[in-house]
C-alpha cells in the first residue's frame, strides 16, 4: 500500500489552498480544517474517508460552497469562489455543480423526468434532449420516467437522484453518502453508474463515505485525520481502503 500527498494544480476542477473552518470561540472552539491544501483532477472519481470528526463533510461542504470556510481559498475550475457573494455563490451552485445525497430528495408528486428536470425549470433553462436521452440511457431509466418516486425501488431513485445532477452538465458532482439509504446491490449498482459517468461523460465525482466497498469503486480515496489530509490511496480496493482506516484509528 502507497500513501502520497496530495498538492494543488491549476488543471484541477476543484482545488482549495489553506483551508480553515473553525466552529465556536474559547473553550468550545473546534477546527474543523486545519490549513487543507487539496487539487482534484478532472474526470476522476475521488472518495474522501476518515475517522468521524475528521473534517470530511465539512470539507465537501466548503468545497462546494454550502459552508464558508473561515480562511483560505476554494476555486470551481479557474473561479474563485471566496470572493463570490450570495446571488454568484447560488448561480455557481445551479450551473456547475450537481449533488446526490444519502437521501434522495425527489419530489414525490413529480414523475421521474419531472424530477430530473426539475432544476432546470426552476432556473428557467431549456434542456438539451440529446444529453438528457444519454444522460437517461447511461442510467437504464428510459423505461422509468413516468414512474413516480414511490414507484420506484430505492436505487431507482437514487439514479433519478443522479440523473438530475448530471443533465446540467456541472463541472463537479459532490456526493454525500449517496449509497447510505440503499441495499448493497442497489448501492453497486449507483456507484457503478458514478463510476462511468466519469469515463463516459468526462464528470468529475468527489464523494464522502465511510463505506470501504463504496470508496473502493472510486479511482482515488483522499484521507482525512483531525482536520487535516494525511495521505492518498491510488487505485483503491476494500482491503487497501480497510487497512488505511485502520492506520488512522477509523
Amino acid at each position: 500500500m502507497t500513501i502520497t500527498r496530495e498538492h494543488t494544480s491549476t488543471s484541477a476542477a476543484v482545488s482549495a489552498i489553506g483551508l480553515t473552518k473553525v466552529y465556536g470561540e474559547g473553550g468550545t472552539r473546534v477546527e474543523a480544517l486545519r490549513g487543507v491544501d487539496v487539487a482534484f483532477a478532472r474526470a476522476r472519481f475521488t472518495a474522501i474517508m476518515g475517522p468521524s470528526g475528521s473534517g470530511k463533510s465539512t470539507l465537501m461542504h466548503c468545497l462546494a460552497g454550502l459552508d464558508t470556510a473561515t480562511s483560505g481559498s476554494i476555486s470551481i475550475g479557474d473561479r474563485d469562489i471566496s470572493t463570490l457573494n450570495d446571488d454568484q455563490l447560488t448561480r455557481l451552485r445551479r450551473d456547475s455543480i450537481g449533488f446526490v445525497f444519502q437521501a434522495f430528495n425527489l419530489v414525490p408528486t413529480l414523475s421521474a423526468k419531472a424530477n430530473i428536470l426539475l432544476p432546470l425549470q426552476l432556473a428557467g433553462r431549456k434542456h438539451d434532449p440529446a444529453w438528457m436521452a444519454t444522460v437517461v440511457s447511461t442510467l437504464g431509466l428510459g423505461d422509468r420516467l413516468t414512474h413516480k418516486p414511490h414507484e420506484l425501488s430505492g436505487g431507482q431513485q437514487q439514479r433519478v437522484a443522479v440523473a438530475r445532477a448530471l443533465l446540467t452538465r456541472p463541472e463537479v458532482v459532490f456526493g454525500d453518502e449517496p449509497t447510505g439509504n440503499l441495499d448493497s446491490r442497489s448501492g453497486a449498482e449507483v456507484l457503478s453508474l458514478l463510476r462511468s459517468s466519469t469515463r463516459e461523460m468526462g464528470q468529475t465525482i468527489i464523494m464522502v463515505t465511510h463505506d470501504p466497498v463504496a470508496a473502493s469503486y472510486a479511482d482515488q480515496v483522499l484521507l482525512m485525520k483531525d482536520g487535516q489530509i494525511v495521505g492518498t490511496l491510488d487505485n483503491p480496493t476494500v482491503e487497501s481502503v480497510t487497512a488505511a482506516l485502520s492506520g488512522l484509528g477509523a
